[in-house]
């Protein structure tokens, strides 16, 4: 079962009676667009918080990527920039030793003044769709994988990216040495500190592998049975990720496609649903799972246009849709098939689950598990047709089938605005606000004038 929304007082106080030695405290939440924002505070400030909590702007929750504010959202002027009260999230206060050894964080939730949940809060929009889930007897058990890459603090002459040196060879990677292990072994310093930091923050991170391109990596979150617990651990996690690179003298980037030429960055997550004795409803002796998870597998695929928005949110996300990829371009589904976006791995009967395969490393973890999971549930209560599964070439099935996802950032933005499935599991407020955030980042965006333009049009034109 979830966790209370709002932590106990006690934890502060039995939090700074075992460390002591903490003298300054980060407090941070999560805006739509998926970026920390927060505050560092003297750790004298941080029982208050545990009492009654912190106000902070409600503009805060729909600033755009880069932190400028969204004035069509009517949350700026019209809202006279209104506070909310922010609370902690139970669980979070933990030590922070990539940031010192006197350091401490606490996620944070915002919330009305009278206590009633902010409806803008990712965290709370997927707090909705579980109650979904709840009222039917259901919890989804979810595990997050996310793919980044380690690139140099240095651009090149030329002003673009390059891995990082490795500390142990002095040596760049260069080709693809997928599941390489000299590769994992060129960054074992950064490595080791992150497991030990995911341990000290209570994030239950496992293995690592070589991805599909050079200083690319992918590290997997442990399945839980709590998803919304789990967003917050792929939030922490990324943070974390961030903060322990730059002490290794290089930055872990989750942008979508950092190289045009190169793989792109992934955010898989694998479902599977479990009633509350905790047995898996998705178990099956079929490779394809029970007929519930095909039920979920169906709704996944008829909404996952309509999700694009949220699974792939920024500009730069629509570059890593390419065929032979493996990042999907359409709706489809298998078993044992990584040329599909819903792929329904190998395994044991009780191991049975669905893998969805299309959230860039970008996108904002609370929202990617709100939106597939409502798709999942709407496909349950409608048992949803996932039709066959493609067999062999996922990408070729496509391109006969003729059917494609969303190319680009406005038709996906357009899409999600019109989904009244979608309005109903998240909320017509947030939809609204979350298109608005979008279309003030889209004009900002193609607003600006690049080398691109000046290459392709200053004489062509």
């Amino acid at each position: 079962m979830t966790l209370p929304l709002v932590a106990d007082p006690q934890e502060c106080r039995d939090f700074l009676a075992a460390n002591p030695q903490v003298q300054f405290v980060e407090v941070f939440f999560t805006s739509m667009t998926g970026v920390p924002r927060g505050k560092r505070l003297r750790v004298h400030e941080l029982q208050a918080i545990y009492d009654y909590g912190r106000f902070l702007p409600g503009s805060i929750l729909v600033v755009d990527t880069t932190g400028a504010d969204c004035e069509e959202t009517g949350l700026v002027w019209e809202d006279g920039d209104a506070d909310r009260r922010a609370r902690p999230v139970p669980g979070t206060l933990k030590l922070a030793p990539w940031l010192g050894p006197d350091m401490a964080q606490v996620m944070l939730s915002l919330y009305e003044l009278d206590g009633t949940p902010n409806d803008l809060d990712p965290r709370h929009v997927l707090r909705r769709v579980l109650d979904r889930y709840e009222a039917d007897g259901l919890i989804p058990v979810v595990a997050c994988e996310l793919e980044y890459y380690l690139v140099d603090t240095e651009r090149t002459a030329e002003g673009d990216l390059q891995p990082p040196k490795s500390a142990l060879t002095g040596q760049r990677p260069h080709g693809i040495q997928v599941y390489g292990l000299p590769e994992l072994e060129s960054v074992a310093p950064f490595l080791r500190e992150l497991w030990a930091t995911a341990d000290v923050l209570g994030v239950p991170l496992e293995g690592a592998i070589s991805e599909f391109a050079p200083s690319q990596v992918e590290l997997t979150l442990k399945h839980k049975p709590d998803a919304l617990s789990a967003a917050d651990d792929a939030v922490i996690y990324k943070r974390a990720t961030k903060g322990v690179a730059l002490r290794h003298g290089c930055e872990a980037t989750f942008m979508a496609k950092p190289w045009a030429d190169r793989a792109g960055s992934g955010f898989h997550v694998h479902v599977s649903i479990a009633n509350p004795a905790g047995d898996n409803l998705c178990a099956s002796e079929d490779p394809q799972g029970s007929a519930l998870l095909k039920h979920a597998i169906g709704g996944m695929k008829a909404l996952m246009g309509d999700c694009m928005a949220i699974l792939a949110p920024n500009a730069n996300s629509y570059r890593r849709f390419k065929a032979n990829s493996y990042a999907p371009v359409a709706p489809t589904w298998g078993v044992n098939n990584r040329t599909v976006s819903l792929r329904v791995p190998a395994g044991p009967a009780p191991t049975r689950h669905v893998e969805h395969r299309v959230a860039g490393a970008d996108a904002n973890p609370y929202l990617v598990l709100a939106a597939l999971l409502a798709a999942a549930h709407h496909g349950i209560t409608t048992k949803a047709d996932p039709g066959p599964a493609v067999e062999g070439d996922g990408y070729a099935a496509a391109a006969r089938e003729n059917t494609r996802l969303p190319t680009n950032w406005f038709a996906a933005v357009d899409l999600f605005d019109r989904s009244a499935v979608l309005r109903d599991y998240l909320g017509d407020r947030f939809v609204d606000m979350f298109c608005s955030v979008k279309r003030t980042e889209q004009a900002r965006f193609f607003e600006v004038v690049t080398a691109l333009d000046f290459d392709w049009y200053l004489r062509n034109a």
